[in-house]
């Protein structure tokens, strides 16, 4: 017996047959599912503190469970003192298994230590089925040892799904869980 995260055996078993009745899908295929979970950090204080980079890069591994890398500049920026090949932001792809584990731990951990939270805005799609969360604060992550922490700084969240709109995203990430603001 191997394990399976929860939400993916949710997923499985429940939103499967959910989804597919709702939009009327006449095979399981169609239905859209979770590819991948993409958290990113754009750090340009770095240009002048080069360690920045270095504490962002072990945040993202505690969050996440998986290495990150550093993002680096394309080209020069005279005006901001940006040079090409500088560390400029931090990111990591969350795939299969890891991706429903961060998933489960955002929304039942992280989402509920955000203040005055009453849900995420349904205004994040993109028109193609991917949704963007931004997040203010690095420390309502339970990983995080809040006395470790030398920068209060937020991150972006992008979900990318199989979907073709941004109707049936909804209903995938509300299904799987995602607290969306009541209109």
């Amino acid at each position: 017996m191997t394990y399976v995260p929860r939400l993916k055996e949710e997923y499985s078993n429940r939103i499967l047959n959910s989804l597919k009745e709702e939009f009327s899908y006449s095979n399981q295929f169609e239905v859209p599912k979770l590819k991948k979970i993409v958290l990113s950090r754009g750090v340009g204080a770095a240009i002048a503190d080069k360690k920045l980079i270095d504490h962002s890069l072990e945040e993202f591994a505690l969050i996440t469970g998986q290495k990150a890398v550093s993002t680096i500049s394309k080209k020069d920026v005279a005006s901001f003192k940006l040079r090409k090949g500088m560390p400029i932001g931090v990111k990591v792809t969350l795939r299969g298994y890891r991706m429903y584990e961060f998933l489960d731990r955002l929304i039942t951990s992280a989402l509920p230590r955000v203040r005055d939270f009453n849900g995420i805005n349904a205004d994040g799609f993109d028109g193609r089925g991917n949704y963007n969360l931004g997040i203010k604060e690095q420390i309502i992550f339970p990983e995080i040892n809040i006395d470790k922490v030398n920068r209060i700084s937020g991150l972006d969240i992008s979900f990318v799904t199989t979907a073709n709109t941004d109707k049936e995203a909804k209903a995938l990430l509300t299904e799987l869980g995602l607290p969306f603001k009541k209109k």
